[in-house]
């Protein structure tokens, strides 16, 4: 959705390296945002995106390949009837991936999945690309469009082909990198990274045998120690979720699950986390990588 940083500038190299010609696409879609969320302040930095796009290249051989196309679709190219974040009142088609999207993210966002699916269709249809790249920060999403693409049939991209790149995070304390993060004050960015400290003490434990809901508990300590210092700092800080869900299902696991119970099954540790009034999402996949990324 543009202002990009350097986790949307990893799936530009990644794509530049692997494929002839690369097209980005940068589009603020309005159907995956609630009637309460941040549609009109996203940040949007196209001039600058654009001078990032630029400076991108990859030497492959001979060659040196940059990015061929930006793609800037307006909201009436994508939503030719129109669009309003009130699903009670759109109209036109619309793409959802059922079952998929009502856990994780979608229990909190529980239109999100729908407008993501449709707004990526379009995409696919316009583009048809050969490969996708998507991040893994938004791990629930990407895992949704490979299901998207097999479900559908897409001839462009197979589902094979949509690929998931790992987190880009800062050097410094491990923070995903996210468009949002300009949002967070200076004393708010230093109390963001609690959230994916609270999921990498779930994922210990969680390797040292422990049962899921366990690892949960460890997570939520993690939490809890940080909203105190948050408080002290008048920074207001609010957990949305924390949860361990079968990476091909979404469910959630059983509270007595643990990974000699799961094997090599790819387990998702994800959250959201409120710091101020920046929602931030981070995940952790457990197990067998290869399966997913």
């Amino acid at each position: 959705m543009g202002a990009l940083h350097d986790g949307h500038l990893s799936l530009v190299q990644k794509s530049l390296a692997e494929n002839d010609l690369t097209v980005l696409s940068i589009f603020v879609n309005p159907a995956q945002f609630a009637p309460h969320e941040d549609l009109t302040t996203y940040p949007r930095t196209l001039p600058r995106d654009l001078e990032l796009l630029t400076a991108q290249q990859v030497t492959v051989g001979e060659a040196v390949r940059k990015a061929s196309a930006v793609f800037l679709p307006q909201v009436q190219d994508m939503y030719p009837s129109g669009i309003s974040q009130d699903i009670s009142v759109q109209k036109g088609t619309f793409v959802e991936v059922k079952g998929y999207g009502h856990q994780m993210e979608g229990a909190s966002r529980p239109t999100f999945f729908r407008g993501v699916a449709t707004v990526v269709t379009k995409l696919f249809n316009a583009v048809q690309p050969t490969n996708a790249y998507f991040g893994q920060k938004d791990i629930q999403q990407a895992l949704l469009l490979r299901r998207l693409c097999k479900d559908l049939l897409f001839p462009h991209p197979e589902p094979d082909h949509v690929h998931i790149v790992p987190t880009s995070r800062d050097p410094t304390d491990d923070l995903a990198l996210s468009s949002r993060n300009v949002y967070l004050s200076p004393q708010e960015r230093k109390l963001a990274p609690a959230l994916i400290n609270a999921l990498q003490d779930a994922e210990s434990a969680w390797l040292n045998g422990q049962s899921k809901d366990q690892c949960i508990l460890r997570a939520l300590a993690v939490i809890d120690e940080v909203k105190k210092q948050a408080f002290v700092h008048g920074v207001d800080m609010r957990l949305d979720y924390i949860e361990m869900n079968d990476s091909e299902t979404f469910d959630v696991l059983d509270a007595s699950s643990n990974n000699q119970l799961i094997g090599d099954i790819p387990v998702i540790v994800s959250g959201a986390l409120w710091v101020g009034k920046t929602r931030l999402i981070d995940n952790i996949v457990i197990g067998d990588l290869s399966r997913i990324i």
